[in-house]
């Protein structure tokens, strides 16, 4: 089930925060993402986010979270990753936003062999200052059907 973050998720959302940047972008120092922690939960609390609840055990396992039409990310349990949860969090999002940007680090391959299927296409490149990585600008737009 897909449903709106509710404030009594907010730790469990930040563990899945912080454990999928150390483990998916293992090329940033695992420093830059703990000092960060608490920056990020004052945005998240500020931000559009929906969560990814297992039906039978309502655990939290992934979650999306929007600023208007910027993806600010998409985070998985790394158990559950590979598992369509990412997907269905942006096929979520995807129905009733018309058009979608982010951004990713050219070094997190996995992440952009998803978007490109989920039809996103690169815009730009840009090197991100606060960790001196490349990333890519990715968009979205709906098709309309004529």
């Amino acid at each position: 089930m897909i449903r709106k973050l509710k404030k009594g998720d907010l730790l469990t959302v930040m563990q899945i925060w912080l454990n999928t940047n150390i483990e998916v972008h293992h090329f940033i120092p695992e420093k830059y993402w703990k000092d960060n922690y608490s920056s990020v939960k004052e945005m998240i609390q500020q931000s559009e986010i929906y969560v990814f609840e297992d039906d039978i055990t309502n655990q939290i396992l992934g979650f999306i979270g929007l600023e208007n039409n910027y993806i600010a990310g998409i985070f998985v349990e790394k158990a559950y990753r590979s598992k369509g949860i990412g997907k269905q969090l942006l096929d979520y999002v995807k129905k009733f936003k018309s058009i979608l940007r982010l951004s990713v680090y050219q070094k997190n391959l996995q992440a952009i062999a998803f978007y490109h299927r989920e039809q996103f296409t690169v815009q730009s490149e840009n090197t991100d200052y606060s960790t001196n990585e490349r990333e890519l600008i990715m968009e979205w737009h709906k098709q309309v059907l004529s």
